[in-house]
This record gives structure tokens, C-alpha cells and sequence, in this order.
């Protein structure tokens, strides 16, 4: 049996989440992604296969670290492009991730400006 390693482990278990749901034009859907030191998001038509808008903590003009607080200047961030696009209403793909910490911190400042899910 081969050894499975956490980050196999989180693959698996953003598979068996996107079974459940998946992202359309209308609603597309806010896929997150975090790495030791960033962290990034986009907003993705699964419908199409095309990415509408993204995010990350490594833009220059964001300034934004990948701590919590940098993750929050990014959920607002990618809620502003999504406004620009006259998109309101998102489905949230935690990508395996635990909504913990930056994750949970990313969604919030989505939230906060204007995103619903």
C-alpha cells in the first residue's frame, strides 16, 4: 500500500468535495489555494473551464503577506474584481483546505465586501 502524504491527502478530499458542487457562469465558483507562504484565489466558470478573476498574496500592488491579514486584503480583493464583473453571488471551494484561519480569514473579507455564499 502506498503512503499517503498530507498534501495527497487534501487532494483526495477537495475530489470528493467538487462531486458535490461546481461552478457556472451565474454562480461561479471562489476556489482557494494555500501554500506555506501565500495565498491565492480565483474565480473559476467550470461550465466553460475559464478563470473569471484571481487574487494572490503575491501581487505587488496588493502589498498583502500570506498571513491571516494578507488573506483577508485578498478575499476583498477578489471580491471587488468579481463586482467589476457584475458577478455577486459565489459557491466557496475551500480546496481541501480546513475553514481555519487564513481560509476562514479569506472568505470573511469577501464577505465583508460584497461577495455572497
Amino acid at each position: 500500500m502506498a503512503k499517503t502524504t498530507k498534501a495527497d491527502q487534501r487532494v483526495a478530499r477537495h475530489v470528493r468535495s467538487r462531486k458535490k458542487f461546481s461552478g457556472s457562469p451565474e454562480r461561479p465558483r471562489l476556489a482557494v489555494f494555500r501554500s506555506l507562504k501565500h495565498i491565492s484565489a480565483q474565480l473559476i466558470d467550470d461550465s466553460q473551464g475559464i478563470t473569471l478573476a484571481s487574487a494572490s498574496s503575491l501581487e505587488k500592488e496588493l502589498s498583502a503577506k500570506g498571513n491571516v491579514g494578507g488573506a483577508k486584503a485578498v478575499g476583498a480583493a477578489i471580491a471587488e474584481r468579481a463586482k467589476g464583473k457584475g458577478i455577486k453571488q459565489v459557491v466557496f471551494d475551500r480546496g481541501g483546505f480546513r475553514y481555519h484561519g487564513r481560509v476562514a480569514s479569506l472568505a470573511e473579507g469577501a464577505r465583508e465586501a460584497g461577495l455572497e455564499f
